[in-house]
């Protein structure tokens, strides 16, 4: 291993890396998000499983819909990439130049039978698909989140900042990020050990100017003083140059940044993505559910760590399965954790659309800005109101 990568004798790197809102695969998240939030504005019914491909000139929407909403593919898609910052035709790829197809098809009968209150075998609302989902909560950060993609997209968010308010001229819309925190042995973070940051920029501005603005106006700006030291390692645009970005620089597809759009690979994540899915689908509603189930054990006080799984059978309402893992932190025992959030939550899709009122036009600012850990967004599964019911269920003073 290179020097460089090595950490005190006895602790750990652990390394997380974020996206940003122009990097091809989340332009694709948006669109697919845009779609779906059209789609439950004008009807909360909408069943919607929507995939986007974008490369150099193109967009290509496809998946199953069925809705009674009016829906433009055309004008959201190209909406959706103006307001990402692709609005230059310079940048061989933009929202007014770019070609859109839309090839889609209305959600399979086999599965609306799963899904529909008053058809299939159950008479009642199942889940969309099988599968199994993870939720996670830490108290290595305020938000609960894991540091590495707590700090990784803070970066992330700050340079979109500068960049939508021109305050760095030069800043183009994709980039990405990555933290590595160096943790004690114990599991405490310690310090920031290495921070990489990439991003695409005009092609006149010189590399020094890019490497001391964003040490100065990022960096220093979104991560604690305390957690820097001589010894972090920073690395800003390596390659050296980042002027093609974007769908011109790289193809991009719906799904295909799941741990960015989780705990940053600290947490499990379950079999499927989120863009492009309405709450009827248990790969984004339950996986939002069981954040919401861990951050209020976390708050609760009953562990420092908490990860709960749950999983699910297609047109099956109750879970098949329900597991925490608090990695020997609980104050008491993970199954008597278990047996708690079995009384206190209702796992049934049904259930959790309504308590975290999912039918809302909500999801294009996840695919934007992350789905959890971020705050003044109004997303119901980071609320901690649960949190003294299960104090009080655990019987801790």
């Amino acid at each position: 291993m290179a020097k460089e990568a090595t950490s005190r004798e006895g602790n750990y790197l652990f390394t997380s890396e974020c996206v940003s809102m122009g990097h091809p695969d989340k332009v694709c998240d948006q669109i697919s998000d845009a779609i779906l939030d059209e789609a439950l504005r004008q009807d909360k019914g909408s069943r919607v499983a929507c995939e986007t491909m974008a490369a150099t000139g193109l967009v290509v929407i496809s998946g199953e819909i069925t809705t009674k909403a009016n829906l433009n593919f055309q004008e959201i898609a190209r909406k959706t990439i103006n307001d990402i910052g692709y609005d230059d035709p310079a940048l061989c790829f933009d929202g007014k130049g770019c070609a859109v197809m839309a090839c889609l098809n209305r959600q399979s009968p086999d599965i609306d039978m799963g899904v529909s209150h008053d058809k299939g075998l159950h008479r009642e609302q199942g889940a969309g698909d099988q599968g199994m989902m993870f939720g996670y909560a830490t108290t290595e950060t305020p938000q609960l989140m894991p540091m590495p993609i707590t700090y990784a997209r803070a970066l992330i968010n700050k340079l979109t900042e500068l960049r939508q308010k021109g305050k760095i001229a030069w800043l183009r819309p994709d980039c990405k990020s990555q933290v590595t925190i160096e943790y004690s042995q114990d599991g405490k973070p310690l310090r920031v050990h290495t921070i990489v940051i990439s991003t695409q920029h005009d092609a006149k501005v010189k590399r020094s100017e890019i490497v001391k603005t964003l040490q100065k106006e990022v960096i220093e700006k979104v991560i604690p003083p305390k957690m820097l030291d001589k010894n972090t390692i920073v690395h800003i645009n390596p390659t050296g140059r980042f002027v093609i970005g974007g769908p011109h620089g790289d193809a991009g597809l719906t799904g295909r940044k799941i741990i960015v759009d989780t705990y940053g690979g600290m947490g499990r994540h379950g079999g499927g993505a989120f863009s492009g899915k309405d709450p009827s689908k248990v790969d984004r509603s339950a996986a939002y559910m069981m954040r919401y189930v861990a951050k209020n054990v976390v708050k609760a006080g009953l562990a420092k760590q908490c990860e709960v799984q749950v999983s699910y059978a297609i047109g099956k309402a109750d879970p098949l399965s329900l597991n925490v893992n608090t990695f020997g932190t609980g104050k008491i025992s993970d199954r008597a954790i278990e047996k708690i959030i079995k009384e206190t939550f209702d796992l049934r899709p049904s259930a959790i659309i309504a308590k975290l009122d999912l039918l809302r036009p909500i999801y294009l600012k996840t695919a934007k800005y992350g789905h959890f850990g971020i705050e003044n967004q109004g997303y119901t599964w980071e609320k901690t109101d649960m949190a003294e019911t299960l104090r009080k269920k655990a019987n801790l003073k």
